[in-house]
Formats: structure tokens, sequence, C-alpha cells
């Protein structure tokens, strides 16, 4: 079955591809997001913070898949207490395309891809605000930084069900909505 609804996906744009929504419904669970479609890798040398047009971003299709990803949580009634993301560009926008409330900058959440020996400070940054905020937030950030929490690689605009668990994060599921 899982494989069907993988090759639907494939097939059709916008189509569910992962259907994990009732790990949403485990104690402590919340949801931390890869941003969505940002074709490319990394940012171009000379990129500033403070100026989208020399970051990577979004392109149409990953501002359709954030939209189409926000309106599925819609759709089931899931809420979120806060939005918190990444200071990047594509991470900013895709929080605020998913409509599902204020986007807070968070720069623990910021991608360390091109500063490695930062993963340390900004992982255990990351561990520390999601343990003293509480609440049930949806992380919007970049795949370096989603590796370092839970051990696990995720696609452009997967969201994955986690839950805070010792030194990490678990993860309990994933959703997927093709670009």
């Amino acid at each position: 079955m899982r494989f069907l609804i993988l090759a639907l996906g494939l097939l059709w744009p916008g189509v569910l591809m992962a259907n994990d929504w009732a790990a949403l419904d485990r104690p402590g669970a919340f949801a931390i997001m890869r941003h969505a479609l940002a074709p490319g890798t990394g940012d171009p040398a000379g990129f500033t913070l403070e100026d989208c047009s020399t970051q990577r971003n979004l392109d149409d299709r990953g501002r359709a898949q954030a939209r189409a990803i926000g309106a599925a949580f819609r759709a089931r009634g899931v809420q979120f207490d806060a939005v918190l993301s990444s200071q990047w560009c594509r991470c900013q926008e895709t929080a605020s395309l998913l409509e599902l409330g204020e986007v807070t900058p968070a720069p623990v959440f910021n991608s360390f891809f091109r500063d490695f020996d930062q993963r340390a400070v900004r992982t255990a940054g990351a561990l520390e605000l999601l343990e003293t905020r509480g609440g049930r937030p949806i992380v919007v950030t970049h795949q370096v930084n989603i590796s370092a929490l839970t051990g696990r690689g995720t696609r452009s605009g997967e969201v994955l069900v986690v839950r805070r668990n010792g030194d990490g994060l678990e993860v309990l599921g994933s959703i997927l909505i093709a670009p």
C-alpha cells in the first residue's frame, strides 16, 4: 500500500506521499519541517542573510508545496501554538505560506551548512529552546539541522513528527506532500 501511495505521489503532484497524521496525536508530538522546494544546494558565495536576492529561494513549485502542506494541516484541524523558523528567506517564506500562525524567527534553527563548526552550538540551542518554550510548535529549518536533531535526512517540504527524547528528537512519523 505504501508503494502505491508513493507511486501516486510521483504521478500526480500534490498527492500525499507519506501519511503519518496519527503521529501528531501522540503525547509530546510536534513538527519539524525542511523548507519547501528551493532548487540547488546551499547558497551562492557571498550571500547575506538580510538580502533574499543573494540566497537560494523557493521556486513556484516550492511555494505551491508550502501552501499545500499548510492547507493539509488546516483541513485536518491540526494547530500549533507557534511557528518557528530559520532566518533564511526560503524557510521564512515556507513558514509564512503555511498560514499556520505568525512566524517567529529563531536563529538557533539557522543553517550551518557552510559553517559546520556551529553544528553543536545550534543543535544544543535548538533543543534548549524547544525544552524551555514547551507547547506544540512547528519548526521550519534546513536539512543539516534536522539531521543533527533527529539523525534522519529529509526531502524538501518533508515534515517530521517528533518529540523530545533524551539528547535529541525522536521521530514518530513523516508527512510529505509532493511539490
